[in-house]
């Protein structure tokens, strides 16, 4: 699938076959994280890959809009050190983790991190040091149905030439 294909067929996936996802695939979806666009190359990012089926479900029961993470075979939990651009950083990052599981014919789901009240007690339970910040939970998995129609607005409704 080419990158414009990609970006075309990207949607939220929030129902997951049992099946699950390779090594190989996840090493490959974080060594494209790892390369997303970064303020002042300061690469704030870290990703801690949940496979356990039983972390995932209480990643899962610690979020408000998350519960399917516990169904889907991994969850991807994105912390950036506290810099001036952390939320910038992480968010490309995680963009680029949401675009090579599409690639890969994998479904993902971008689940809230960063300003959560359940922020600082994900960093808890998964060991991360003092001073990162919970940017993103992204559960990824086969999907139910991978080419799910979304109600997107139009190019003309929001494309705007010169002036708003």
């Amino acid at each position: 699938m080419d990158a414009i294909e990609v970006l075309q067929k990207r949607r939220s996936i929030r129902k997951y076959l049992d099946r699950p996802v390779s090594k190989k695939d996840m090493e490959t979806i974080i060594d494209c994280a790892r390369l997303a666009a970064t303020a002042r190359n300061e690469q704030p990012w870290e990703f801690v890959v949940v496979t356990d089926r039983n972390m995932r479900k209480t990643l899962a029961d610690i979020t408000e809009y998350g519960k399917f993470i516990a169904d889907a075979p991994v969850c991807v939990c994105v912390f950036c050190r506290d810099t001036k651009y952390y939320i910038e950083d992480g968010s490309a990052a995680t963009q680029n983790i949401l675009l090579a599981a599409r690639a890969l014919g994998l479904g993902t789901c971008w689940v809230a991190g960063d300003k959560k009240p359940y922020a600082a007690k994900v960093g808890e339970i998964l060991g991360v040091p003092a001073g990162y910040r919970l940017m993103s939970f992204i559960p990824i998995g086969y999907a139910e149905d991978i080419d799910q129609k979304c109600a997107k607005r139009t190019l003309k409704e929001v494309l705007h030439w010169e002036k708003f």
